[in-house]
């Protein structure tokens, strides 16, 4: 039986911290993680309200650097930010020079206040749909094979060349649910990665992606499951409420408890078929003590007799 493997979201923004302290709680976080959660994980935002926000591949090359003993990824690429042949081509170098600890999420893009803020094209969802469709096409090409030229409605490429190809090549992960991207993501992806909401939502979710899955000829046993989650965890009831509490919002958690009532609310999401949680902790970058109980006990607990 395959093994619950968990990923930690990093933020990109320092959360007003000071330089000093943030730098030192994100080192302090992948030392924590490190040996226990798969990878870590960014997002990919520019612009973001008045919030300060650092760039994620640059964000992320550094971590790697320091922290060579975890898988990288973001959670996930906008593929309207960069030409599809310089990420290809980016994502080889990094799986390079990482010795292979990519895995290359990618998706549509949905926030316009950031594209119109750096004048990138934004244009309507069916349309970055297809234009994400092209990027794959060009990117899995330029992985492949010696020289690619390709000539979309969107994209093209004339005898391009990413050598040396990425070895291994880098899992794709791609994040959707709607009709129109869980097709794609069952002709393109190795990993599908959605939110949680309500088993029922997830459910519906899982039938319309098997279903695409199925009308494309593939096995959906093939595809692997993962899950956004944002989390609380404390190791007494009174302390998770009052956490919860405190992290109440549009981007609050929405599991939470203590570790033996958070592996019980992901264990539900186990049965479905997901094996990979990718985990917001709610009360970082300030405390760590969520990480450390995700790392020491829920994990653990997910995983015993697997």
């Amino acid at each position: 039986m395959t093994q619950v493997q968990f990923g930690f979201i990093l933020p990109i923004s320092n959360m007003g911290l000071s330089q000093q302290v943030f730098l030192s709680q994100v080192d302090a976080a992948l030392e924590a993680v490190a040996g226990h959660f798969d990878a870590a994980w960014l997002p990919d935002h520019l612009q973001f309200g008045d919030n300060q926000l650092f760039e994620g591949w640059t964000m992320l090359t550094y971590l790697a650097a320091l922290h060579p003993e975890l898988r990288y990824g973001h959670l996930v690429l906008c593929q309207l930010f960069r030409n599809p042949a310089l990420l290809a081509k980016m994502a080889a170098t990094f799986q390079y020079l990482s010795q292979g600890r990519l895995i290359f999420g990618i998706g549509a893009g949905w926030a316009e206040e950031e594209a119109r803020a750096y004048d990138l094209p934004f244009s309507s969802a069916g349309q970055r749909v297809s234009e994400l469709e092209e990027q794959l096409q060009i990117i899995t090409a330029l992985w492949r094979e010696a020289r690619v030229s390709f000539e979309g409605k969107y994209h093209k490429v004339q005898q391009a060349t990413c050598l040396p190809h990425p070895e291994p090549l880098p899992p794709v992960l791609i994040a959707g649910f709607r009709p129109r991207m869980l097709r794609l993501i069952a002709r393109y992806a190795d990993w599908w990665n959605t939110g949680i909401d309500s088993l029922e939502k997830v459910r519906t979710r899982i039938e319309m992606l098997d279903a695409a899955c199925e009308e494309l000829g593939r096995d959906p046993k093939t595809l692997r499951r993962t899950a956004m989650v944002r989390c609380l965890c404390a190791p007494t009831e009174q302390q998770a409420r009052e956490g919860m509490a405190k992290a109440a919002g549009p981007f609050g958690p929405n599991i939470g408890g203590t570790p033996a009532q958070v592996a019980e609310q992901l264990q539900a999401f186990v049965e479905l078929g997901f094996d990979y949680f990718m985990l917001v902790a709610s009360d970082f970058p300030h405390e760590l003590t969520t990480l450390n109980l995700l790392a020491h006990e829920v994990l653990p607990a997910l995983n015993q007799g697997r």
